[in-house]
């Protein structure tokens, strides 16, 4: 039975009343329950947060109230009540009354929804023009404004982007400016900040905070991060395979969670709980090679030309490290810090402009051909966008058994076995391994993107925000099971993370990065208790589950 707490809650009218919600999925197997009777509601000016494992149900409860589910979901029973309407039962041309302009979507992932071939500013001005905020003429002026409260640095630079030329983050901030371009009433949130570095989370969530406070706005936030829904949310939601378990004021289910599948969840969050390094720090052997050293390293990449001429940024900048065998290198910074392309240059994914990579002692800068193919099968990446990185053709089997195939690793008895192996390392039921990727969750396809990289045992795998897409209690079985696998096989990581929770309980050393440049390294432990650089204690001041939100009243803004 849900815990509903109704003591000392406001009893204003709901913007948005969910009754009796049901939903199921059509899929080979059979018809599959992903939501069951879930009650809801949205106050005006309130952020709701809805909470849950990977798989739970949020997502699909979120997306059913504006029927955007997927071409095989349907909506079984229930109301979903906004204003006079009854959205569940409203014709598509009503429906296209109220989408975008009376209820804006930030979707969880912006890699498949965003347009490739239109540039940022012209899919923001697209949605203004269409909901009549503005002309053909000052349209693309009007974009611009709408990305820099979005929070987007450099906003006429970037609206004359493509997504594929902007970092996750930007990305993630584009599609932030085209739900809150119309100022709708209600805003449906689907994880919109877990592609996001802690300060441009705060900044954000303190715009969209900002949005309730001044106009009303309510927010329907779906989260995995409880410490971003304990510092955000009036009202929270928790979820378990499709039901409500309990709901009320968030500081009272944060003080007293009654429902065990709570208790667990809040025990599993980095950011509300101490921090507890899983691997303990050994240092490296007297006079050891390391595994990955990067010295003076530069990247730069050409910007769209401008008035000012052609404009070149310098995405990494005289970046050095080293890194050993059985270690864990943090790098945390901002969106487009140059973390993720650091990454991609000691792996040689791409060149470098300057600077040298050394791979177990071996210059590999300008590696080619077989010294590459070596490389590749001793280092592997996991990719941050898990939507992007599986093939939708592919079984998970065929997933996770492709780099075994690809370097004639055993035979298709043993690859198989690996794979079921992995998944159940990774917390994935065997039957996993038929289904396609877009049969899967989120935080279920991330789980399989990391089965995959553990495939050939490799001595370095970079991992670019390799739990962001993860519910709390998955994302604390893979840190302790990436902490298990160094432990039995001197596995070193390059741990690309926003989340500062998370990194300091994973890392041995954490290096700072800021516009291309590391400002600050050191061991997690005197890093976040003694930072010596700015930026860094700006960092760690943004990180959430500091604080407590009002069960009634908004949560001020912090930016003007």
């Amino acid at each position: 039975m849900t815990d509903e707490r109704e003591n000392g809650e406001d009893v204003t009218t709901p913007l948005l009343e969910i009754r009796g919600l049901s939903v199921s999925y059509r899929t080979r197997g059979g018809t599959v329950p992903a939501v069951r009777g879930v009650d809801l509601d949205v106050l005006p000016g309130q952020v709701t947060a809805v909470v849950g494992e990977s798989g739970s149900g949020k997502s699909t409860t979120a997306h059913a109230v504006t029927r955007l589910l997927a071409a095989n979901g349907t909506i079984d029973a229930g109301t979903v009540r906004f204003g006079r309407h009854d959205l569940a039962t409203l014709s598509e041309a009503e429906l296209r009354t109220v989408r975008g302009a009376r209820i804006g979507l930030v979707p969880q992932d912006p890699t498949v929804s965003l347009n490739p071939v239109k540039r940022i500013g012209e899919q923001v001005a697209e949605v203004l023009r269409i909901h009549g905020l503005a002309t053909r003429r000052s349209a693309p002026a009007e974009a611009v404004a709408v990305l820099d409260r979005a929070g987007l640095p450099d906003a006429a630079v970037r609206a004359r982007q493509y997504p594929h030329e902007l970092s996750g983050g930007m990305r993630q901030r584009a599609l932030i400016a085209i739900a809150i371009a119309a100022k709708p009433e209600l805003i449906i949130a689907d994880e919109p900040t877990s592609a996001l570095d802690v300060t441009v989370q705060r900044v954000i969530l303190d715009h969209l905070q900002h949005l309730t406070e001044e106009s009303g706005t309510a927010i329907l936030l779906v989260t995995h991060d409880l410490g971003v829904a304990a510092d955000r949310a009036q009202r929270l939601v928790v979820m378990e395979q499709g039901r409500v378990v309990e709901a009320g004021p968030t500081r009272d289910i944060l003080a007293d969670p009654r429902h065990e599948y709570t208790r667990r969840l809040l025990a599993s969050a980095p950011s509300l709980t101490a921090a507890r390094p899983r691997t303990p720090a050994s240092a490296p052997k007297a006079n050891a090679v390391p595994l990955v050293e990067v010295r003076h390293l530069v990247k730069e990449f050409r910007l769209p030309r401008t008035e000012d001429g052609p404009q070149v940024l310098r995405a990494v900048d005289d970046v050095s490290f080293t890194l050993h065998r059985g270690q864990t290198l943090a790098l945390v910074g901002e969106s487009g810090s140059g973390k993720s392309t650091t990454a991609r240059l000691a792996l040689r994914l791409t060149d470098a402009s300057a600077g040298h990579i050394l791979f177990d002692g071996t210059d590999i800068t300008t590696a080619r051909g077989a010294r590459a193919r070596e490389l590749r099968r001793r280092a592997q990446l996991i990719y941050q966008n898990p939507y992007a990185s599986l093939d939708p053709r592919f079984s998970i089997g065929e997933v996770i058994t492709e780099p075994l195939r690809a370097f004639k690793v055993g035979d298709r008895a043993s690859r198989l076995a690996r794979a079921r192996e992995l998944l159940d390392r990774v917390a994935l039921p065997a039957a996993t391994l038929e289904r396609r990727p877009a049969e899967l969750s989120g935080g279920q396809r991330q789980r399989v993107a990391i089965a995959r990289a553990l495939a050939l045992s490799p001595d370095l795998v970079v991992c670019d925000e390799p739990v962001s897409a993860l519910d709390v209690s998955v994302q604390a079985q893979v840190l302790d099971l990436l902490a298990e696998l160094q432990a039995d096989t001197g596995v070193a990581y390059l741990f690309i993370s926003h989340d500062l929770a998370v990194v300091r309980q994973i890392a041995h050393q954490v290096a700072v990065m800021r516009s291309g440049r590391i400002v600050e390294t050191g061991p997690p432990e005197d890093l976040f208790t003694h930072p010596r650089h700015a930026y860094t204690r700006e960092l760690l001041a943004a990180i959430p589950g500091g604080r407590a939100p009002s069960p009634t009243a908004t949560v001020e803004s912090t930016t003007s």
